[in-house]
């Protein structure tokens, strides 16, 4: 028994010893993939995560991570939510070991996953859709990145729209976390800068049955048209009811939370004429066709908001993982290099393009579905906006905003 005992230990040291030895990267990766599958934006959670496992199923089916390698994906709920965040979190990159996160999904839910798990264990966090302008300023020692443009610019392109609608005086209601204060106050700094007047302006919380007092009081300014920056699964949903049900308003516009289709479903098209939203958009480039027909493929539906950069942080992330050949310490000067100009351009789905470049040590431009994604020093990019109604149970878009 100590014979056996003796060898088995000197067994399992060879086998440590061989691992040591072959190349880390040469296993398989795993990645946190973390969105709001409860809470206010499950409606929207599905095709987003979808995306993002399309990406991963591209890079796994066109020769993987490294030599041989698998990309793994471990799924959180982060529920919108900055509790449920730091958890998924916390199990993502502590205990499943994942060496990036994609997501998660709200604001307030990037900024508690980023300040409390990812920037202090080193792992590299790129949001899809984490859209709130403190992001920005996160300390994150060059960890964290969106593939989606900050409120900043979608509040104030927003603000720009309606005035050149013609719409010269709004009320706002504004969800009372990170998302809805952030918008609110970028539309509002942009609409009053324009000349336009902000009649009503009001934070609300999100546990509320009712807001009809809420909205009285924001329809004494007389305006006719009502601003809500909130989320079309959750209370902004409520508002807009309550809203339509006592006339306090003639038209509705939201941001880019309140297109869901859960909007159509609960409301009724017919009932949603003067509704109108913004929503993020990929810029038209052969990448986007790619996508749309990959996605399409797979069932899916590529006008879902968020699918782009959802679809675009996953395969940036991957490519970060190959460029940086093992070294997790060099994922964000990877993601960076991989991301930028100059290099061969590598549109969607062209992972073995990529790798092949990568491993004659090339460089390479990702050209996303959604955008050129030229992270500025902040980890932010430029996008695109465009402006919504609906339409036939749908949202059709009206152009781009500017």
């Amino acid at each position: 028994m100590k014979l056996k005992s003796t060898a088995a230990l000197i067994g399992s040291i060879i086998g440590a010893s061989l691992l040591a030895a072959t190349p880390a990267h040469a296993q398989n990766v795993k990645i946190g993939l973390l969105s709001g599958i409860t809470g206010p934006i499950a409606a929207m959670a599905p095709p987003m995560i979808a995306a993002s496992q399309l990406a991963v199923a591209h890079v796994n089916e066109q020769g993987g991570i490294g030599k041989g390698g698998k990309l793994e994906v471990v799924v959180g709920d982060s529920a919108c939510n900055p509790q449920n965040a730091t958890d998924a979190a916390t199990k993502a990159v502590n205990i499943d070991r994942a060496v990036g996160i994609v997501g998660p999904a709200c604001s307030g839910a990037v900024l508690a996953a980023a300040n409390s798990v990812a920037v202090p264990a080193g792992a590299l966090l790129i949001t899809a859709s984490g859209t709130s302008p403190q992001i920005t300023s996160i300390n994150d020692k060059d960890l964290v990145f969106r593939t989606v443009p900050s409120d900043d610019y979608q509040g104030r392109a927003l603000a720009r729209t309606l005035k050149g609608r013609d719409i010269t005086k709004v009320a706002v209601a504004f969800l009372n976390n990170d998302y809805g204060k952030g918008l609110a106050e970028a539309f509002k700094a942009e609409f009053e800068s324009l000349g336009g007047t902000i009649a009503g302006y009001s934070g609300h919380e999100g546990s509320k049955a009712s807001y009809r007092s809420d909205l009285a009081e924001l329809a004494k300014g007389g305006a006719d048209t009502l601003v809500i920056f909130d989320y079309g699964d959750g209370t902004g949903l409520t508002i807009l009811r309550q809203a339509l049900e006592n006339n306090f308003f003639k038209t509705f516009i939201g941001a880019d939370g309140m297109k869901s289709d859960a909007v159509i479903r609960e409301l009724g098209a017919d009932n949603l004429g003067t509704f109108f939203t913004s929503s993020p958009v990929g810029e038209a480039s052969s990448s986007l066709e790619s996508f749309n027909k990959a996605f399409t493929a797979a069932g899916q539906s590529p006008d879902a908001i968020f699918t782009t950069t959802s679809y675009d942080a996953a395969f940036l992330m991957a490519l970060a993982i190959e460029k940086a050949g093992g070294d997790n310490a060099k994922l964000a000067e990877s993601l960076r290099a991989v991301s930028s100009a100059p290099g061969e351009p590598i549109m969607a789905g062209e992972w073995a393009k990529a790798k092949k470049l990568i491993a004659e040590g090339k460089d390479i431009d990702y050209k996303g579905a959604a955008g050129d994604h030229e992270f500025d020093k902040n980890g932010d990019v430029p996008g695109t906006y465009a402006f919504f109604k609906v339409s036939g149970g749908t949202y059709e878009s009206l152009g781009e905003m500017k």
